[in-house]
C-alpha cells in the first residue's frame, strides 16, 4: 500500500504563493486608505444646505456614486451620493440623471469651506425625488 506525503517543494510553494497573495491583498488595501478616510459624516458639517444648479456628469463607479453640479454663480460641486447599493435602494441609476438637467441637493457640505464637496442626503431631478439618507433628513 502506498501512502501520499505532501512532498516539500510543493509544501513550499505553496507558502510562497500565499505568501504573495498576502502581500498583495496588503498593498491594495493600503493604495485604498485615502478613499475609505472620507467614508462617514464627520468631514462634513451638522447643518443641511441646499444646492440647486445643473448637473455637469453623473458617475456611478464606487465607492460612491457621485454628481458633478454647477450652481448658479457658476461654481462646480462634487456632489456624493451613498454607496452604491443605498443609492439603488433610493431608485437612483445612472439614467435618473444626464447633463443638463436641473437638480436640487439637500446635504452637508465639507468643513472646509474651500472645498465644494457635498454629501447628499436626498437629490431632486425633473421633479423626481430620491432619498439617499431618510434618516438624516432634517427638513421635509
Amino acid at each position: 500500500m502506498r501512502v501520499a506525503i505532501p512532498h516539500r517543494r510543493s509544501s513550499r510553494r505553496r507558502a510562497i504563493q500565499l505568501a504573495g497573495a498576502g502581500a498583495l491583498a496588503g498593498a491594495f488595501a493600503a493604495m485604498n486608505l485615502p478613499a475609505f478616510a472620507h467614508h462617514g459624516w464627520d468631514w462634513a458639517v451638522d447643518e443641511q444646505t441646499e444646492l440647486r444648479g445643473v448637473v455637469k456628469s453623473v458617475s456611478m463607479a464606487p465607492p460612491h456614486p457621485s454628481l458633478e453640479v454647477a450652481a448658479a454663480d457658476g461654481v462646480l460641486w462634487h456632489v456624493d451620493l451613498a454607496n452604491p447599493s443605498q443609492t439603488a435602494r433610493a431608485g437612483f441609476t445612472e439614467a435618473s440623471a444626464k447633463p443638463g438637467d436641473a437638480v436640487v441637493v439637500l446635504g452637508n457640505r465639507h468643513k472646509d469651506k474651500t472645498k465644494t464637496v457635498m454629501k447628499a442626503v436626498r437629490i431632486t431631478v425633473a421633479g423626481k425625488t430620491y432619498d439617499m439618507y431618510p434618516e438624516r433628513i432634517k427638513t421635509n
